[in-house]
């Protein structure tokens, strides 16, 4: 079963607001909008909406995305397993990178029972 979130870049801003993806959710893919400032993509996480972290893979490395303007990108849900809240940032977190307006995109998940 997928679950698709809308999750909005706020003009001026380089990090999503909340998407809240939920326990038995991981995140398998984003469809980016046509209007994109270049940039890749990096995520923070939430167990309870108050505390964040960077996501980062074993190594310790925060997992970074590569963006295409207009286009879906699917991506290794094993990653986004853990992340029950989501917030994207376009950059990373030492190079954020603005937008000039709103940029919603949608965050697509599919039903991971094996938590």
């Amino acid at each position: 079963m997928l679950n698709q979130l809308s999750c909005v870049i706020s003009s001026g801003q380089s990090l999503s607001g909340v998407c809240g993806i939920g326990a038995e959710y991981s995140l398998i893919g984003i469809d980016f909008p046509a209007a994109w400032t270049a940039a890749d993509i990096t995520f923070q996480i939430s167990f309870d909406k108050v505390n964040w972290k960077e996501l980062r893979d074993d190594s310790g490395t925060a997992i970074q995305k590569t963006v295409t303007a207009g286009q879906y990108r699917e991506y290794d849900s094993s990653e986004f397993k853990s992340a029950i809240y989501l917030k994207i940032r376009s950059g990373t977190v030492d190079t954020p990178v603005t937008h000039g307006a709103d940029r919603t995109f949608s965050v697509v998940c599919r039903r991971y029972l094996a938590r």
